[in-house]
């Protein structure tokens, strides 16, 4: 009897504690419905929880996604990067000296004329002051880091001048020199093919071919420099550049040798003229420009730790070759010397001379012509390469 009175009096206890609670949570659910909300049940909860699980496992996958992709395009430019060749420090010698051993060269005996010994001590003086900020502008791109290692932080001369200017114009100073390089390679180019064109005119002046047709045709053979993709095939273009330079040097030199008898020492001035003294000074500075190729040869090198020896050797070699070629060209001619030394030569080695002048001016050309379209990239195609590389792994993957 007793047991049967506890039953009920607990049935009832918790049916009350349950109408209890379902009144206080339909209390709640209106007050959340006066509100604008709406209460949640328990299987209301669990799908929010799973929504939850769901929205984070997506937000996980669309970052692994992001990663791997960067992973590869990273990936395909380091692959590109290795791919790119290196050239060594001979090559780069021969780029150096196919700069400073240009086709000025030829105009040095006229400014000994204009200079005497001290246009000779100029020769010296630019050779010197040329490596030197030649080698300064290099160790601009470098920076020390914690360790007090040096690690290359720029590419060009461009950003050297916005680090110059950085406080208060931080790109005016890269697009002034940037026009500037421009302008002087595309110059250097123009002088190239105009220089082939009077050369073949003047070496066969009896053909119906006028100067202009001249330099049409030297234009057409130099249209297959826009395949050239590396430092490494243009490196052997300089060298086949240096071995022209040697032969017309050895033509003349042996030429002038042959006259030696006639040598006129005497004429040799100790004393300058300063009204035409700039003129040996223009001639024989604008003979050693080789800064504008430099940042992208020496970035470009198996062994930049090389790059101070190279410059080195290669103006050591210049400064001897060109205050040779120019003193003895000079002391056979005296005040004959003209402002182009070939037209002292004969008819006939004149022209055997100008044939390798031409043959040096279109090899002189990849050079100037690669460092021209490289800066034209750098300036307006700065985003070229990631777009590549996106490129290459759609191809990749598809």
């Amino acid at each position: 009897m007793a047991t049967l009175i506890r039953s009920k009096i607990s049935n009832k206890l918790s049916n009350a504690a349950s109408s209890v609670s379902n009144k206080s949570q339909a209390k709640v659910s209106g007050m959340f419905a006066r509100m604008g909300f709406q209460a949640a049940t328990d299987e209301e909860a669990l799908g929010f929880v799973a929504c939850d699980d769901l929205d984070y496992d997506h937000r996980q996958g669309l970052q692994m996604d992001i990663l791997k992709t960067d992973e590869v395009d990273g990936g395909v430019c380091d692959e590109l990067a290795q791919d790119k060749p290196k050239i060594t420090a001979w090559e780069a010698g021969w780029n150096v000296t196919n700069a400073i051993q240009g086709m000025f060269v030829l105009g040095l005996p006229y400014a000994i004329l204009h200079g005497g010994y001290l246009g000779l001590f100029l020769i010296i003086f630019a050779a010197v002051v040329c490596c030197y900020t030649g080698k300064i502008l290099i160790a601009c791109l470098y920076e020390e880091n914690e360790d007090g290692e040096l690690v290359r932080v720029r590419d060009s001369y461009v950003d050297i001048a916005n680090a110059c200017c950085a406080p208060r114009f931080p790109s005016l100073g890269g697009h002034v020199v940037n026009v500037a390089q421009i302008i002087e390679l595309v110059m250097t180019c123009i002088l190239y093919v105009v220089v082939s064109g009077n050369l073949m005119y003047n070496s066969f002046p009896n053909t119906p071919v006028s100067q202009k047709s001249w330099a049409i045709i030297a234009t057409a053979a130099l249209l297959p420099c826009a395949f050239l993709k590396n430092l490494k095939a243009v490196s052997k273009f300089s060298l086949l550049c240096t071995l022209a330079h040697f032969v017309i040097n050895v033509l003349v030199i042996a030429y002038c040798l042959s006259r030696a008898r006639d040598w006129a020492w005497d004429k040799v001035k100790f004393y300058i003229d300063v009204k035409k003294f700039p003129i040996s000074i223009g001639i024989i500075v604008f003979s050693y420009t080789s800064q504008i190729f430099l940042p992208s040869l020496e970035g470009n090198m198996q062994k930049p730790s090389e790059f101070h020896c190279m410059m080195n050797w290669t103006h050591i070699a210049a400064c001897i070759l060109k205050g040779l070629f120019a003193l003895v060209a000079y002391l056979t001619w005296a005040d004959a010397t003209k402002e182009v030394i070939t037209d002292n030569l004969p008819s006939t080695i004149r022209a055997v001379v100008n044939l390798f002048l031409v043959s040096k001016a279109l090899l002189s050309y990849p050079l100037p012509f690669f460092a021209a379209v490289e800066v034209l990239e750098k300036s307006f195609f700065q985003d070229g390469g990631r777009a590549f590389s996106r490129t290459a792994t759609a191809v990749t993957d598809a």
